[in-house]
Formats: C-alpha cells, sequence, structure tokens
C-alpha cells in the first residue's frame, strides 16, 4: 500500500469514527434525557464531552492529511517546555491525591459511587500524564533533543 492509499485508509476511518462519535453523542444524550438521576447525568456527560472532544481530534488528524500539514519544530516546543513539566508535576498532584482518596475509601461501605467516581478521576489524570510523556516522546525524537 502506498503512502497516499494509507492516508486516504486513515482519512476514511476518521470520517467514518467521527458518524460512530456524532451516534456516541446521541446515544448518551438519550439516556440524559430519559433519567433524573444524577450519577447517571453525570456519567453520559463524562462520555458525551469525551466524543465530542474526540470528533475534535479526528478532525484534527483527517484535516492535517488532506489539507492542512502540521508541523512542530523544537524551538516551539522547547519554548514551552518548562511549562509542560510543571504541569507533569501539577498531573501527578493530582494522581496522588486521587490515590490517597482511593485508599481512605477501601473497606467502607456506602462509598461505591464515590470510588466509581474516584477511579475514573485517577483514570483521567494518568491519562494526562501519558498524553505529556507521548509528547516527551516527540520531543526527544527532535533535533536538538535527539
Amino acid at each position: 500500500m502506498s503512502t497516499k492509499e494509507a492516508q486516504e485508509k486513515i482519512i476514511a476511518n476518521m470520517r467514518r469514527w467521527q458518524k460512530v462519535e456524532n451516534a456516541s453523542v446521541a446515544s448518551t444524550g438519550r439516556v440524559i434525557e430519559k433519567t433524573d438521576n444524577p450519577i447517571v447525568r453525570l456519567v453520559m456527560e463524562l462520555i458525551q464531552r469525551d466524543s465530542q472532544f474526540h470528533y475534535r481530534v479526528q478532525e484534527f488528524v483527517a484535516d492535517t492529511l488532506e489539507t492542512k500539514p502540521v508541523s512542530l519544530a523544537p524551538e516551539e516546543l522547547g519554548k514551552v517546555w518548562d511549562l509542560i513539566e510543571k504541569h507533569v508535576e501539577i498531573e501527578m498532584e493530582t494522581i496522588r491525591l486521587a490515590k490517597d482518596s482511593l485508599e481512605r475509601m477501601h473497606g467502607m461501605k456506602g462509598l461505591l459511587v464515590q470510588q466509581y467516581l474516584m477511579e475514573y478521576l485517577l483514570l483521567d489524570e494518568e491519562k494526562h500524564v501519558q498524553v505529556l510523556e507521548n509528547l516527551r516522546k516527540i520531543k526527544q525524537g527532535m533535533h536538538p533533543y535527539a
């Protein structure tokens, strides 16, 4: 498969995936409309917002392959890297807080919902650190950092 064919396939996948994300937004909306339960509503809203953002990311990927190539110069990343490093420290603190809270909840009766939501928050904060770690890998592969 040529590079062009692979790119066209990726673009097609992104467009199909966007339709799936739209279906997810609609589906979560239907659940939200049918319930007054604050837990169910919160979870559906979380998923809905993630799906909306996924759509934006898929659009960006497709656009960069179709019409708007994207670049990231080492100096652009270098300019903000100290701030990114400080942000990683903030994310690590949120992870410590989530883990501490989960430890305190362990074995306590009546906190299943709180534990469920705390586990969601922990996963999301860990994801943020992973996303920034992957950005670090990009930085490390760039000249003059390589």
